[in-house]
């Protein structure tokens, strides 16, 4: 797939900007898992989507294998402040909804991605894990985080900024192809 039929994709899920992401600039890197393990989000241990549920950094860089190309794509929205909690969850909101338009997008054409989102998944309002297996794992979704990249450098890497100044927010997912 090229790169201009990933863009029409996130252009048609209503994403506010994208970029090429050339793979070999992905890094999966302890100190990321370190600081998931730290727990400040309280989702550790808690989903299949997050660490350790997601698998050990080992195993998610075993699945980015054989992945040659790929998007970043991100939703930017305006925040009053740091503290605007109610405008970030609304840019979170629209940004998952865009993500989930655009992996059915991959889905209709036949495309297999590995879809890493923002934040933790949401499609369950209770995570069966570690008790049970995942209901939905085709449509669960794992967070960059959690895979163990730093999405600031992913985007640096790739020629997409990361911070559009301090009256904005951005969510940052990505698609490998």
């Amino acid at each position: 797939m090229t790169y201009e039929k990933m863009s029409e994709f996130a252009k048609e899920a209503g994403f506010s900007a994208w970029a090429p992401l050339d793979v070999s600039t992905i890094q999966l890197k302890q100190e990321v898992r370190d600081m998931c393990a730290v727990n400040t989000c309280g989702m550790y241990g808690k989903r299949w989507s997050c660490p350790p549920g997601c698998g050990t950094l080992e195993e998610c860089g075993e699945q980015l294998k054989g992945k040659t190309a790929g998007i970043l794509v991100q939703t930017i929205g305006d925040i009053e402040d740091s503290f605007d909690f109610e405008a970030m969850m609304e840019i979170e909101q629209a940004h998952k909804e865009h993500f989930y338009a655009m992996q059915a997008a991959f889905a209709d054409a036949g495309i297999s991605v590995i879809a890493l989102g923002a934040g933790c998944c949401t499609v369950c309002a209770k995570c069966t894990y570690p008790d049970e297996p995942c209901r939905f794992p085709a449509k669960r979704l794992s967070s960059m985080e959690a895979y163990g990249m730093v999405v600031n450098e992913v985007c640096k890497a790739n020629g997409l900024a990361y911070n559009y100044g301090p009256e904005k927010m951005a969510y940052t997912s990505c698609f490998l192809l």
